[in-house]
C-alpha cells in the first residue's frame, strides 16, 4: 500500500488486471489507491451471450465508475461483444477486433475507446 500510494503520488496510474478471477476481489478496490480496473476477458468473451457475463461487467463498470475509476474491457474479439460494452459505458478496451498488439507510441486510442 505504501508503494502504490508512493507511486502514485509519483503520477503513475495504478491499474488491477483480470478484475474478477483469481485473488482480485472488492477488498483491493476499497484497500488500494486503483485508478484502472480491467476486466477480465473470461468476461468479455460472453457478454454479448450470457446474462450472468453481462450482469457481472455491468457491476464492475458501475462500481469502477462510483469509484472515479476506468474500465478496460480485455479480449474484445467481436463486434457484439464491442456494442455490449459501449451500452454498459465501459471506458476502453483492448482485443484483436480492436487492434493487434503494438507499441505503445503506435496505439489509436480513439479506436480503442469505446465509452
Amino acid at each position: 500500500l505504501v508503494t502504490l500510494t508512493a507511486l502514485r503520488a509519483m503520477g503513475a496510474l495504478i491499474a488491477l488486471d483480470d478484475f474478477g478471477t483469481g485473488n482480485s476481489s472488492l477488498a483491493y478496490l476499497a484497500r488500494l489507491p486503483i485508478d484502472i480496473i480491467k476486466i477480465d476477458q473470461s468476461f468479455v468473451a460472453t457478454v454479448d451471450t450470457d446474462r450472468t457475463s453481462r450482469a457481472l461487467v455491468n457491476a464492475v463498470v458501475r462500481i469502477a465508475s462510483a469509484l472515479g475509476a476506468t474500465t478496460i474491457a480485455e479480449g474484445i474479439e467481436k463486434p457484439s461483444q464491442l456494442r455490449v460494452l459501449q451500452e454498459l459505458g465501459c471506458d476502453i478496451g483492448q482485443g484483436y477486433f480492436l487492434g493487434r498488439p503494438t507499441d505503445a507510441a503506435d496505439v489509436d486510442w480513439a479506436v480503442r475507446t469505446v465509452a
